[in-house]
């Protein structure tokens, strides 16, 4: 039986690593470190997967585009403040290492800079595994399909042959509009249901289930 799919795109934040809380609570203290009224959970857990613009665009809507950078900069304090602590998901070290030794090709596809995934790379010891990714100081924000598009051009792979995994709806409605399959992550940012909404061809409820779903499906 043939392989459903050759490049296999995964988020970071919310479906490798363990740093939803993290993003939360840096964001949070950012706006309060200004004097601005935080977010509540639930808004400012919505936005994760966004370039950080973007995201405080939608936590944050009252503020004047000219305080962007003032809350960037406390928001970076504070998560790399912690960032040294934050682990992966139990089971997603042993994923990427099975995927990568059954051939599959890898990337990420993620709101953080350049620099932040890097970092994260390194702290998690699982860049080697990754072929190619793309940051969200490099394209267009999710939704937008440009990370998609340009690792499919990398790797010169279709989109029928493309699977993009991912915690949020940024994720799932980016794979839509680059015409890729998604499989949504109910264990990270945003809550299944409003996942299932957006018709991902399933929603694993932690690594063990996704790890299954992939040995039988893809």
């Amino acid at each position: 039986m043939g392989r459903r799919f050759e490049l296999i795109v995964f988020d970071w934040d919310g479906t490798l690593m363990d740093s939803t809380g993290a993003i939360v609570a840096s964001i949070k203290a950012a706006a309060t470190d200004l004097g601005i009224t935080p977010p509540s959970d639930e808004r400012a857990s919505h936005i994760i997967g966004l370039g950080l613009i973007d995201a405080l665009r939608h936590a944050l809507p009252d503020l004047p585009a000219e305080r962007y950078q003032a809350v960037a900069e406390r928001y970076r304090h504070h998560y790399l403040s912690r960032d040294q602590d934050l682990l992966l998901f139990d089971g997603a070290a042993e994923l990427i290492a099975e995927l990568a030794v059954a051939g599959y090709m890898l990337a990420v596809a993620t709101g953080k800079t350049r620099k932040g995934l890097d970092r994260a790379f390194e702290v998690s010891g699982l860049g080697p595994s990754f072929q190619a990714s793309r940051c969200a100081d490099e394209c267009h924000s999710k939704p937008h399909p440009q990370m998609l598009e340009e690792l499919m051009a990398e790797f010169g792979v279709e989109p029928g042959m493309t699977l993009m995994i991912g915690d949020t709806t940024h994720d799932l409605q980016m794979a839509r509009n680059a015409g890729v399959a998604a499989l949504g992550v109910a264990y990270g940012a945003h809550p299944r249901e409003t996942l299932e909404a957006q018709d991902p061809l399933y929603c694993a409820a932690n690594v063990a289930e996704l790890t299954a779903w992939l040995r039988q499906q893809a």
